[in-house]
């Protein structure tokens, strides 16, 4: 249950702590003095989205703490643990606050936490039941929701949900295959064509360089032949060749060496030399060996590169680059796939189908039960609200192929009358009975609720008089198994609260602020008076003021 509130610098709050009791708590005060500023500020703590202008006039930031008592909430503490958010025993600690810029930082026990984080440790701890909640009754997605939240169906929804996305996923995929199945396999034809051609080829990408240097050596074989007779003739094999006149001139050194042994260094560097262009002349010999001039090989080689060159040219891209446009080919041949990928699609499409609809099934046969239980739930409530003979439906509506949301829509149904037929809530309500319906539904859900704070703002809007009264009783009965908050500017209602909060406003040194007093004895009797008889009160006004009181004493 909530045991603190902190609000400092809050829309026209300056400074705020507030301390909580069990029971049911009312929240009266003018109009416009702030009462559901309150709630605002819960809200912010527990996640809901603020802006900068939720913080007061002339201030910096914001900061709203909050402090449960958990000690009745073992999945909270685990939750706690799981996202290593644990603070103190049996205390759990929301703090947010906001700047002027619009920035927000939100705590869980002293620990940073997103958002995300915030709202999921607020829906263990309050539910908040707005005064447009009627409204929203209206729409077909929060009609589902009411009783999916409700029967506590919300995971199994969801994976109904994940489960149809999964099953169209592949419908759309089979879908589109079997539409585009004549291109396709055209495409796919073409390609295997030219991955046959391709491979026939047989290139591979480091030949291309060996390719080029084959012919470029084989087209100038004869130039080459006679470049390297040119150069053994000059060594060794002239009249005049280097060989023969180094071979004279190191004989005639060898001879001055018994004369003057300085030549030596001369001498080893010719004799060095020497040894060199003999093997030069052996190297040349050698090439001119090996060296093929063979015209049939030159034309193979011509062949291939004309080859190559020519499926460069029809294929775009550079004769290097063939390898890699087979390697595409293939890779696209694979995407495309065949015959065999459409069945197996259909196949994975059946059993996808199957597993969503095994799931919507059980689904359905829940929310069936639930539906049931919360149609009598509501009638009852509607009994106590001066609906006497109404009736309300939760009606499960058989869709053709069911949705992401199951196999049925749901749509709450009355009849506002004995005898009436039961049509769409939509259709039939008015103002008034709507606003009684949706607290009618409100504290039927709310009786179910695990969490043990529910806050209700001014949802007793539109009624008055003896169905007033009756829901005062109603929230009284929900502050014994709850912790009850309740905002509104009805006496009957406040009368029956265990406590009582007034919220009033001040001007300040020029600045508007809201302050709350807790009421007790006269106090309480001046403020139910006040909600009666208006600004001027008389002794009339205050003795019924404490009868009503008393009737609850």
């Amino acid at each position: 249950m909530l045991k603190f509130l902190s609000i400092r610098d809050f829309v026209i709050v300056e400074s705020l702590a507030l301390d909580f009791s069990t029971g049911f708590t009312a929240l009266t005060g003018e109009t416009g003095a702030g009462k559901s500023i309150l709630i605002d500020a819960l809200s912010l703590a527990l996640g809901e989205r603020g802006d900068a202008g939720m913080v007061r006039a002339g201030c910096e930031r914001a900061d709203i703490a909050a402090e449960f008592d958990t000690r009745a909430l073992p999945q909270l503490e685990a939750w706690l643990r799981e996202q290593e958010l644990q603070g103190d025993e049996g205390v759990c600690m929301l703090r947010r606050t906001l700047d002027v810029s619009g920035r927000s930082r939100g705590f869980i026990n002293g620990i940073a936490a997103t958002q995300q984080q915030m709202r999921e440790a607020g829906s263990y701890l309050l539910d908040i039941h707005g005064q447009h909640a009627h409204q929203s009754l209206l729409k077909s997605d929060a009609q589902r929701d009411l009783l999916d939240t409700h029967a506590g169906l919300t995971q199994q929804t969801a994976a109904v949900g994940a489960s149809f996305k999964t099953w169209q996923t592949l419908h759309r995929r089979r879908t589109q295959l079997a539409q585009n199945a004549e291109a396709v396999a055209a495409e796919r034809e073409l390609l295997a064509f030219q991955r046959r051609e391709l491979e026939s080829l047989n290139f591979v990408e480091t030949e291309w360089e060996s390719v080029q240097a084959d012919y470029s050596r084989l087209s100038h074989a004869a130039s080459l032949l006679e470049s390297a007779q040119f150069g053994i003739e000059v060594l060794s094999e002239s009249d005049t060749a280097c060989l023969a006149q180094l071979n004279a001139l190191v004989t005639r050194l060898r001879a001055g060496l018994e004369f003057d042994a300085g030549l030596q260094d001369t001498l080893t560097l010719l004799e060095s030399s020497q040894n060199e262009l003999q093997e030069a002349v052996y190297a040349l010999r050698h090439y001119q060996e090996k060296l093929d001039a063979d015209p049939q090989q030159l034309r193979e080689q011509e062949r291939r590169i004309a080859d190559v060159m020519e499926a460069a040219r029809k294929y775009r891209v550079k004769p290097e680059q063939l390898p890699q446009a087979l390697h595409t080919m293939v890779a696209r041949l694979d995407e495309l796939g065949g015959d065999a990928d459409l069945n197996e699609l259909a196949k994975q499409e059946a059993v996808a189908h199957e597993a969503y609809l095994s799931l919507a099934k059980k689904l359905s046969s829940a929310r069936n039960k639930a539906a049931q239980k919360l149609s009598a739930d509501i009638t009852t409530a509607m009994q106590t609200l001066a609906m006497q003979g109404g009736q309300f439906a939760v009606a499960l509506l058989p869709l053709d192929e069911g949705g992401a949301h199951g196999l049925e829509a749901v749509e709450l149904q009355v009849a506002a009358n004995q005898g009436s037929p039961l049509r769409s809530l939509a259709k039939v309500a008015s103002g008034g009975e709507l606003s009684r319906i949706s607290l009618a539904i409100q504290v039927a859900a709310s009786s179910a609720a695990s969490v043990p704070t529910l806050i209700f703002d001014e949802v007793d809007s539109g009624i008055g008089g003896r169905v007033a009264e009756i829901v005062g009783s109603l929230l009284k009965q929900l502050g014994t198994r709850h912790q009850v908050l309740c905002v509104t500017h009805l006496p009957q209602v406040a009368a029956q609260a265990n406590h009582q909060w007034q919220v009033s406003k001040a001007v300040e040194a020029g600045v508007t602020l809201s302050h709350i007093q807790v009421l007790k004895g006269v106090q309480r009797v001046e403020e139910i008076a006040r909600m009666l008889g208006g600004v001027t009160l008389t002794d009339t006004t205050r003795k019924h003021a404490a009868e009503l009181l008393g009737f609850v004493a």
